[in-house]
């Protein structure tokens, strides 16, 4: 089968997009993503993403494969790359869209200078709904001790519609995340496996995340991941509610607004265009 694809990136996040309009089923297998999110190999990427067809009333659906194969519920990253996309491919010149995900219906707005800004729709703090063993599994997990590698992590969880774990620390540029991360992913407290963000506070408004993304290791950037980790510092009373999240691939503004809902606003950049045979 020949696939036609477009490469695309947000803050380093990057992906392969198919056009899969004409049918509700992706049109490759997880097995056959994790082939071409090969980099040596493949055409080298974090994930696969998929266009399909809208539900009750969406325009589009979005469905993500990782590069291990797995599949998220949602990415930050992703979603506006998604959204550059459907608008090169549809041509409506819409500037907004409404998107079924796994993670409920997300909604990005097109802005000037390759910017959007995504509602990320209003983050589950409940240990059950993370979910995670950590607490009651009702309440909050806010600063909880947890034990990783022989050390004591205070933690405070998030889902974004896919599970986070936030912990602060005085300088992430210590942190050996290649080590670390995977020991948060699988630790028995997370059923589902874990998302973790290594976070130093800058300034009130100001913060500097490093990520180990569930399925797909070290990435660049997160964008889930960010509006956790905001979510994480208004909780704690570490940050403000509107507080620009420095990733290893650049900025991105996570607003915390007051009817509870989180608003994310990065690029998301075509990389390159092309056909492979799977």
């Amino acid at each position: 089968m020949e696939l036609k694809f477009t490469k695309y990136q947000g803050l380093g996040n990057d992906f392969i997009l198919l056009d899969n309009r004409g049918t509700q089923e992706p049109l490759i297998t997880p097995e056959q993503a994790v082939e071409l999110c090969d980099r040596h190999f493949g055409i080298g990427a974090d994930g696969v993403i998929f266009a399909l067809p809208g539900q009750e009333g969406t325009d589009y659906t979005m469905r993500i494969f990782n590069s291990d194969g797995s599949e998220p519920q949602m990415c930050g990253n992703g979603i506006r790359c998604f959204a550059q996309f459907v608008a090169q491919l549809d041509g409506s010149g819409k500037q907004e869209y409404q998107i079924s995900t796994l993670a409920g219906v997300m909604v990005p707005k097109l802005g000037s200078q390759g910017q959007i800004t995504v509602d990320m729709g209003i983050p589950r703090l409940g240990g059950a709904q993370i979910p995670t063993t950590l607490g009651s599994g009702s309440d909050p997990v806010v600063d909880q001790a947890l034990e990783v590698a022989g050390q004591s992590w205070l933690v405070t969880c998030v889902s974004m519609g896919n599970p986070h774990c936030v912990t602060f620390v005085e300088d992430v540029e210590k942190i050996a995340l290649e080590k670390i991360g995977p020991q948060f992913e699988h630790h028995p407290v997370f059923p589902e496996r874990i998302n973790t963000e290594f976070v130093q506070v800058l300034a009130s408004n100001r913060v500097k995340m490093r990520v180990w993304e569930r399925g797909a290791g070290i990435t660049l950037a997160c964008g889930t991941g960010a509006c956790a980790t905001v979510v994480a510092g208004v909780l704690s009373k570490k940050c403000d509610r509107r507080t620009t999240v420095e990733l290893p691939g650049g900025d991105l503004d996570i607003e915390w607004a007051v009817n509870d809902r989180l608003y994310m606003t990065g690029p998301a950049q075509s990389v390159f265009t092309g056909q492979v045979v799977i």
